[in-house]
């Protein structure tokens, strides 16, 4: 195994994928020694770099930090490191099924390259999950730079027209993400390979499959129709002449950008056209923080938007507080309206827990359709309660209080419904 070698392909495909593509195509390979060579060495970072943080460094939160056991956390860096792996393979055999139906060519080979390579970032990224608070936002960055990079690849490996890479693209996501969750069932001893035949099938015969729009599968499917129909409008302008060369043929460089920029946009939470949705402007997100709220007057307020790389986040920040000061909240209001799409992925996978310790609780269900999370310590009379609106708008609750119902009462009496209307 040649390190230096390895070191310098991964700076090549996360760098300059437009120029390395074509070389890794033109590579000879076989998929054992696309393993041996470089799947199963990247794909060990997040394994252990996951490992790390949940038993050695741990999870904290009220100045509590919870680790998971050595035993606990070795078995669960093996199953997600093989998981993972095969996890890689299934994928590469949907992009190379795929192939014929984007005028691409069929090759198993191709398809692991497509695949694995494509796949660097999220990899590399995984280190960011020791980092608190902002390791899962590097996460995230790197799983959407993979998608990216695939679109890049795939008229490469797998001999696809130029603009019909965003449609194969997001198709291709889309399956990968229902079989990440079948995945997922699996370990978690529900059989469920059955939908994943049905769906597989569905495609290659493009039939229509239906599932419930409030199901995991049914917003699955919604977040694949605003990728596929942001990918077509694409496809369309460039069939249009749009960035074509004056010959009439393929869209350039550009119009690529485009559709795919448009694909990814409706990815993350914008229309199927793939502009981004605005989040609210910090007169009108404070305005959701009013002068008393449960009781309690407000004593300081601030709000704020910002923008980084396309992405809005608007955030509001009151403080309430009663008149001797035993009593004391800060209230957080933040919008994700561009990041919606992607909350709404992290509620179809998302799970309820609960646990209790002599003085206290924590736990995360899903009443109504909203995400709701709390937390009590009966020794600091100090709690949360947070709960997600509409997959854009994140209320949170946290202080000093004399019983945890007063928290709930502060989220009840702000404008849910108007913050409900301007998730629609």
């Amino acid at each position: 195994m040649d390190i230096a070698k390895l070191v310098e392909r991964v700076k090549s495909i996360l760098l300059s994928p437009r120029s390395e593509w074509p070389v890794i195509a033109a590579e000879p390979a076989t998929v054992k020694g696309l393993y041996t060579g470089y799947v199963m060495i990247l794909a060990a970072i997040p394994a252990v770099f996951g490992f790390i943080k949940g038993s050695l460094i741990g999870h904290g939160m009220f100045g509590v930090t919870v680790t998971t056991s050595i035993a606990a956390g070795i078995v669960g860096m093996v199953m997600g490191y093989v998981l993972g792996l095969v996890m890689l393979y299934v994928v590469a055999l949907v992009i190379n099924a795929l192939a014929p139906t984007f005028d691409g060519q069929k090759d198993q080979v191709q398809a692991v390259k497509a695949a694995g390579y494509a796949w660097t970032a999220a990899w590399v990224a995984g280190i960011a999950v020791i980092v608190p608070w902002l390791g899962w936002l590097v996460a995230l960055a790197g799983g959407v730079y993979s998608i990216y990079l695939l679109f890049i690849g795939l008229p490469h490996t797998m001999k696809c027209p130029p603009e019909k890479a965003a449609g194969y693209t997001a198709l291709s996501v889309v399956i990968a993400v229902v079989l990440s969750w079948i995945l997922a069932l699996v370990v978690g001893g529900v059989t469920a390979m059955g939908v994943l035949g049905g769906a597989a099938a569905g495609s290659s015969a493009r039939t229509h499959v239906t599932f419930d729009e409030d199901s995991r599968l049914g917003r699955i499917a919604a977040l694949g129709e605003r990728m596929q129909a942001a990918a077509e409008a694409g496809e369309a302008k460039a069939k249009a002449g749009v960035g074509a060369d004056a010959g009439g043929g393929p869209a350039d460089a550009k119009s690529q950008a485009e559709a795919m920029g448009a694909m990814m946009g409706a990815m993350l939470g914008g229309s199927k056209d793939g502009k981004p949705v605005e989040s609210l402007a910090p007169d009108q997100i404070k305005a959701f923080l009013p002068d008393t709220l449960g009781g309690l007057e407000r004593q300081s307020i601030s709000s704020k938007r910002q923008a980084s790389m396309g992405v809005q986040i608007s955030e509001a920040s009151a403080t309430y507080a009663d008149p001797d000061g035993k009593v004391r909240v800060n209230v957080e209001l933040t919008d994700m309206a561009a990041m919606s799409g992607m909350m709404a992925m992290a509620g179809v996978f998302g799970s309820e827990s609960e646990s209790e310790t002599a003085h206290g609780y924590e736990k995360t269900y899903l009443r109504n359709g909203q995400r709701i999370q709390e937390k009590w310590d009966g020794r600091t009379n100090r709690g949360k309660y947070a709960v997600m609106i509409g997959d854009r708008f994140q209320i949170e609750a946290e202080g000093q209080v004399e019983r945890f119902e007063q928290l709930k009462g502060i989220v009840g009496d702000m404008d849910l419904r108007g913050l409900e209307k301007q998730a629609k």
